[in-house]
């Protein structure tokens, strides 16, 4: 029994983490780059059936699209384990994301400078559920034309919400949102008093 709680005492805490946005701002990039297993991706090629319902205005060159969800598992030092699931982000699939939103503790909602309007969506989702979110300005190809005040003010986004420049296609870049995001959800739990934390 005595070796049994010895485990039990090191096993890590896991947190299920949400990586939201709209259609083809890099989710399943994000994923992928920093999972540290190999994602589970549900990924389909664009056809015909989507013409007119998805918008590829910005994103000609996208040829699939996730229908599910994206998993990927990241270790955050050796006493905590990030589960991530990526959310389809075409409209016709929102319907999945209450339940992919079930026991999470925050989200990070990637956004397109070329097409911030695709976000507003799942802004608009964590805000009106109360999941702590932070924001990633995804820099495709490198490029951040726009500094974290500009796009904070476009988002009309409180101040309480961090806005991060990043790039899915690298792994400490991804990486970093992720702290950034725990870093809040330990400052809002002591804040708060969360047993979970004071307990520790």
């Amino acid at each position: 029994m005595a070796g049994s709680d010895a485990i039990t005492r090191a096993a890590p805490d896991t947190v299920k983490i949400l990586i939201a946005g709209g259609f083809g701002v890099g989710k399943t990039t994000m994923v992928g780059s920093v999972s540290e297993i190999a994602p589970l991706r549900t990924e389909e090629p664009l056809t015909a059936a989507g013409l007119g319902v998805d918008d590829l205005d910005g994103i000609e060159e996208k040829t699939a699209t996730t229908v599910a969800l994206d998993f990927g598992r990241i270790s955050i030092g050796s006493d905590l384990v990030l589960y991530l699931f990526g959310t389809p982000g075409q409209q016709r699939f929102w319907f999945m994301w209450n339940d992919l939103a079930l026991g999470a503790l925050g989200a990070v909602v990637l956004i397109d400078v070329r097409r911030p309007e695709t976000s507003f969506a799942a802004i608009d989702f964590f805000e009106r559920r109360n999941i702590p979110f932070v924001v990633g300005v995804n820099g495709f190809y490198g490029d951040h034309p726009y500094p974290p005040d500009e796009i904070r003010e476009a988002l009309a986004l409180p101040d309480h919400v961090q806005v991060l420049l990043c790039d899915a296609r690298e792994r400490e870049s991804s990486r970093d949102v992720l702290i950034a995001l725990i870093d809040q959800l330990i400052a809002s739990a002591v804040h708060t008093g969360d047993p979970r934390q004071t307990e520790k």
